[in-house]
């Protein structure tokens, strides 16, 4: 707000689901603030709003414990070199967003230098790793969070946290327009789409592509009218799942459109997605929209995660309302039959699509609080500006 206090920030996020959640909230802090010098690491839409980038949001674009500790030299010397520009320019605050495994022991160290920390999205204390909580407490002022069940888990444990909602539940309508999406598509209204989403890192690109194709060819065989739509994270993106797509040899006949970018209209668009767990197993059930969830890992990384696990379920969707409401496929299950076999079963039946729009609206409206502007707030507060 014209006039307001000078706030400095340090940011930090590790993806692309990183980088559209800080920009939320630096574009909120802005109408806050009456001037904002805001830096770190992040991608192109937090610098659309301000921030003065270090490093590219890619340097951070690692998953999985074997591939991190392949890389682990260079992040090493990309957190000295952040902590040691972070303590230089003492800004009134650090924001963490996301990317637990390299923020938080830059947290603690920048913290322990009386430089006040705000951790946005809390790991998922509740599904595993239980432990990080002692680290949690030591590296954060404040944990923001995006989904309810969170503040008791916190309460207990003596960490200051607040429930903010989640910033996707705000910009996904309540009531999706399907109509409009396909009319921005180019898609018809008398055919069923289906969405296939199978993630953006590498990993998940390496394991889950090549089930999510054969799965379109399934469906294909059995019911050549479907038409499907893969939604690229990127250009770069876009021209390696072009290159796989043409490998794979599918039927010519299949309708399969890859676009670049535009994960929100085909979501709005589609009839059910098939779709990597994580964030996007969200975006669907805000959408309202069936699907099929596969998690697929190197052996090595599954069999660790598995061993830290403690819920039944891995999607956020069965997570978030306690029971298991979509399918899910894990590792050795992922396998195209048995997925397009559900999500044709999900297509044929309608009592079951009428059961999860109103459940999913239920927990969209649980989670649309008004996050960002909320995260602006308490991210000003701790900073005390």
């Amino acid at each position: 707000m014209a006039g307001g206090p000078v706030l400095s920030l340090a940011a930090v996020a590790g993806e692309k689901s990183g980088d559209l959640l800080g920009a939320s909230v630096l574009a909120a802090l802005g109408r806050h603030a009456g001037a904002m010098h805001s830096a770190g690491i992040g991608g192109p839409a937090m610098a659309d709003v301000g921030l003065e980038r270090w490093w590219d949001i890619s340097a951070l674009s690692v998953s999985g414990y074997v591939e991190v500790l392949r890389e682990y030299p260079r992040l090493h010397r990309m957190r000295e070199d952040l902590v040691a520009r972070v303590r230089a320019w003492r800004p009134d605050c650090f924001l963490g967003i996301d990317a637990p495994d390299f923020n938080l022991a830059i947290e603690a160290r920048l913290r322990r230098d009386s430089i006040p920390v705000v951790h946005f999205i809390s790991p998922s204390v509740w599904a595993w790793r239980r432990g990080r909580l002692g680290q949690i407490r030591d590296a954060v002022d404040h944990m923001l969070l995006v989904f309810p069940h969170e503040q008791e888990i916190y309460r207990e444990a003596g960490i200051p946290a607040t429930f903010v909602g989640h910033p996707m539940a705000d910009v996904i309508p309540l009531t999706p327009d399907p109509q409009r999406a396909r009319a921005e598509l180019g898609l018809k209204d008398d055919v069923a789409v289906l969405a296939l989403l199978p993630g953006s890192r590498p990993s998940e690109l390496k394991y889950l592509l090549g089930p999510f194709l054969a799965t379109a060819a399934w469906i294909h065989e059995r019911r050549p009218e479907c038409e499907f739509v893969l939604p690229a994270a990127s250009t770069a993106h876009y021209d390696r799942i072009v290159a796989r797509v043409r490998a794979a040899r599918l039927p010519e006949s299949l309708r399969l459109r890859v676009t670049s970018g535009g994960s929100h209209t085909v979501l709005e668009a589609c009839d059910a997605a098939l779709v990597a767990s994580g964030t996007a197993t969200l975006e669907a059930a805000l959408f309202k929209k069936p699907m099929v969830i596969a998690y697929r890992l190197a052996r090595s990384n599954y069999q660790i995660m598995r061993r830290m696990a403690y819920l039944p379920h891995i999607g956020l969707p069965n997570i978030l309302c306690a029971q298991a409401v979509v399918p899910e496929f894990i590792q050795t299950a992922v396998e195209p039959a048995a997925m397009g076999a559900a999500l044709l079963a999900q297509l044929d039946d309608d009592a079951l699509r009428r059961r999860l729009v109103e459940r999913f609206t239920l927990l969209h409206e649980q989670l649309r609080r008004g996050c960002a502007e909320r995260a602006a707030e308490l991210i000003m507060e701790v900073a005390d500006v």
